[in-house]
């Protein structure tokens, strides 16, 4: 889905991909399997196309003039603070450079502390 909308933006501002090229540093071909499917681009790499595409970065995921209203997750006892955010972040930055397998390892056990977690707080 994301190369699709990446095509659609650059062939609306009249690029093509040697000009993607140009002012990402990615190479023809990279840009050429992400706009067919091929390969998922990684955030970082999505930064450098909006800043080529000259487009906020939802504006990669979401066809609109504003960003999309945040969704409210049910269930969810309080917001995040500042200092969330931070280690969540972290914990992105450092999870992208896991092995799959060590990243489904993680999140598996992520969701027994989440129900374990839950079922303390029911007693």
């Amino acid at each position: 889905m994301v190369g699709e909308r990446l095509r659609q933006l650059r062939e609306d501002k009249n690029l093509s991909q040697g000009e993607i090229e140009k002012r990402t540093g990615l190479l023809r071909c990279y840009i050429s399997r992400v706009e067919n499917g091929h390969t998922v681009p990684a955030l970082e790499t999505l930064e450098k196309f909006a800043q080529a595409l000259e487009v906020p970065m939802y504006g990669l995921f979401y066809d609109g003039d504003k960003p999309a209203k945040p969704l409210k997750i049910k269930g969810t006892k309080h917001s995040a603070s500042a200092g969330d955010v931070k280690e969540l972040d972290k914990f992105r930055r450092l999870m992208v450079k896991m092995k799959a397998k060590d990243q489904k390892l993680l999140v598996m056990l992520a969701g027994k502390f989440v129900k374990e977690s839950e079922s303390k707080s029911t007693r």
